[in-house]
């Protein structure tokens, strides 16, 4: 497996059913042809995210596994991970975990307003926050009031 193939397979540990890749914290695999030495560079998706340093653990062992031992992992604050860099297959997956994730922005600055969410679950647009925190600090608690099942919502940055 080339190192790209593997570090893009680090599930992340907070949102399991998403990958490093998926959610967007992957910046880039770089190989140096002469030595071989990987070098793999990520951002967090908020500066204190307490998930980092599993993550940059489950990316060396990836590679170590991949036959990359010497692999670096470099993390980067600048740009600023964004919500919009979750690919669609991403949003698929967590809605499909009944997680709903956040709108694409795609304009830099602008943090949407959310004032209802369609339920993962039911599709209802019924829906209420209960807490502006969930599970973890990027997510909120909502709730729908057609089928009353609880959900996350990963918060748009």
């Amino acid at each position: 497996m080339n190192p790209r193939e593997a570090a893009a397979a680090v599930v992340d540990p907070e949102i399991r059913v998403l990958t490093i890749d998926e959610l967007g914290i992957l910046r880039s695999v770089e190989e140096d042809p002469a030595t071989g030495r990987v070098v793999v560079t990520i951002t967090p998706t908020y500066t204190g995210c307490p998930a980092m340093d599993v993550i940059r653990a489950d990316i060396r062992r990836a590679l170590n596994v991949a036959g990359h031992p010497d692999a670096e992992v470099r993390t980067v604050h600048s740009p600023a991970w964004s919500t919009d860099w979750i690919s669609e297959s991403g949003r698929s997956k967590l809605a499909a975990a009944g997680i709903a994730p956040p709108q694409p922005v795609r304009r830099p600055g602008v943090v949407p307003l959310t004032l209802t969410l369609r339920c993962p679950r039911c599709g209802s647009p019924e829906t209420e926050q209960l807490s502006r925190f969930g599970s973890t600090a990027c997510k909120a608690l909502w709730r729908c009031r057609s089928c009353s099942e609880p959900f996350d919502h990963l918060k748009a940055l």
